[in-house]
């Protein structure tokens, strides 16, 4: 049976998400060999020393991501006319996905958690190695990438609230730019696509589980646009800085190889007579 990714994203309610039952069939399905084509495993070559040279690529490859600078681009169209506020104000009234401004809160966190837990089962479910000393040890240094990724988004984040001290539209407090729920949700949906490339599975399966991850992403940013705790260029700039930090992070110092999949790739599916879009964060 294939999966549509988009009616499976919209089909859940995602304040009622079976958190546990969707890791558990996460985890089924992810089963894979025990180490990566080039015989080594995920998190087995992360280095802190990676050289200057792949970092300054990596940093660049990041920049370039249209999931960098398309929201980003975005940021600044949305301040011609007061387009930004006028968003904001129409979706915290209309609310026209959530239905309530709480329930779009309450349902922020739920994805954004969602997304930090499918990031820690991808990439335990990654191949480590053979023996249980090699899986810990490759799990632990993989591990401290993701954790340098997180707290790198999250200080840069958090610098930027302070700098830019931009009241939030319900007039709350003076941390409205960026949203921090927005850029931690787009770094863990972006780390855990990441870790998807690592592990051999189904590529249509693959493909939907990358899109729903960035359509779980999508929905915590919208969703604090509806709360009216964000403007929607508070989340869009989130959004870039989370996909810059994961990308960047994850790929100058895991030591893996670098995808030869483009970010945008389009397949027909006759059996739909249908153009999906496999999407690697």
């Amino acid at each position: 049976m294939r999966l549509s990714p988009i009616r499976t994203a919209y089909s859940v309610k995602p304040s009622s998400l079976p958190v546990q039952v969707v890791l558990v069939s996460v985890v089924l399905f992810l089963c894979g060999c025990s180490t990566l084509p080039n015989g080594r495993g995920w998190g087995q070559d992360a280095t802190i020393k990676p050289g200057w040279e792949a970092v300054r690529e990596s940093a660049v490859r990041a920049a370039k991501s249209p999931y960098t600078w398309a929201p980003l681009a975005g940021a600044l169209l949305l301040q011609i006319d007061d387009w930004d506020k006028n968003i904001s104000s129409w979706a915290s009234r209309k609310t026209p996905v959530f239905g309530s401004q709480q329930s779009a809160h309450d349902t922020s966190d739920v994805l954004r958690n969602f997304l930090v837990a499918a990031m820690l089962v991808t990439a335990i479910a990654t191949p480590s190695g053979d023996t249980s000393g090699d899986w810990l040890a490759a799990k632990g240094k993989g591990l401290s990438v993701v954790a340098a990724a997180t707290l790198l988004n999250g200080g840069v984040t958090s610098s930027l609230k302070h700098w830019s001290d931009r009241t939030r539209p319900d007039g709350s407090d003076r941390k409205s730019f960026p949203s921090s729920h927005s850029s931690f949700a787009t770094l863990n949906a972006t780390l855990a696509a990441r870790n998807l490339q690592s592990i051999d599975i189904d590529a249509n399966f693959r493909r939907t589980m990358e899109i729903s991850f960035g359509v779980f992403a999508a929905g915590t940013a919208w969703a604090r646009v509806e709360a009216n705790v964000h403007y929607p260029s508070d989340v869009l700039v989130g959004a870039a800085i989370g996909h810059f930090f994961a990308a960047f992070i994850n790929d100058a110092f895991m030591g893996l190889k670098e995808s030869d999949a483009k970010a945008i790739n389009l397949s027909l599916a006759p059996e739909f007579i249908a153009i999906q879009f496999q999407i690697i964060f």
